[in-house]
């Protein structure tokens, strides 16, 4: 019997462009497959929030003008500029 919290397995399928991308990412950065793919899940779902919280702000208030669409971009792109780590492809 396991102990403590073991974290639940996924079997997926991928093509194989995606499946050798991935095992070069991971290696590059350092991990294992499962950490990597665990990391891009994060990342993925980040996204998705984020987007699904804008949709929200949007419904309540509008559309954002392009004013503030383009500083968003401004703080997007300084906080990967000054990220030690790459943004995952």
């Amino acid at each position: 019997m396991p102990r403590g919290n073991p974290s639940p397995k996924l079997a997926i399928t991928v093509g194989p462009q995606v499946h050798a991308h991935v095992l070069a990412a991971a290696e590059e950065a350092g991990m294992s497959v499962s950490a990597w793919m665990t990391s891009a899940a994060r990342q993925a779902l980040l996204v998705r929030n984020g987007l699904t919280a804008v949709a929200e702000w949007e419904t309540e208030r509008g559309a954002l003008t392009d004013a503030e669409l383009a500083a968003a971009r401004r703080r997007v792109a300084a906080a990967l500029a000054s990220s030690a780590r790459p943004p995952l492809a």
